[in-house]
């Protein structure tokens, strides 16, 4: 990074694509989806730091939250009244903490049955053990 750049507290593209294992394609896509907005110099994209926060952001909620980034772009671009396009943006979040229910129930059934494949005394013949076979959702 140059002297001018760290002066003026911008950070390349690169270097925020390689501090947050992203690919530039991935920062690009975000940029056309406005969900970043970074300053141009000579052609060139840099970060402030705000920029970088929402990169953060954005990466944290992909990761943790598995939201899509429709959801990311009606959460960052929300207007003063807390809507988005029409949508409220506190919708979407309840949205997500259900679904994120589903998916931790749906782990929790997995981590149970294969907690049971350690413990089963049926040993390997585990289709017909009757205990297994009733925690399988559909099973007759």
């Amino acid at each position: 990074m140059d002297d001018l750049t760290r002066v003026r507290g911008l950070t390349p593209i690169r270097d925020v694509a390689d501090r947050f294992e992203l690919p530039l394609s991935t920062l690009h896509y975000w940029e056309r989806r406005g969900l970043v907005d970074p300053h141009r110099r000579s052609g060139r994209r840099y970060f402030d730091a705000e920029q970088i926060y929402r990169v953060a952001l954005i990466k944290l909620w992909r990761e943790t939250g598995l939201m899509s980034i429709e959801e990311i772009a009606g959460l960052l671009n929300r207007d003063a009244s807390g809507t988005s396009g029409g949508a409220d943006w506190q919708e979407t979040v309840h949205g997500r903490i259900t679904a994120l229910d589903a998916h931790i129930a749906r782990l929790n059934a997995a981590r149970a049955y294969l907690g049971h494949l350690l413990t089963c005394a049926h040993g390997d013949d585990l289709e017909k053990c009757p205990d297994f076979r009733a925690t399988v959702p559909g099973s007759p």
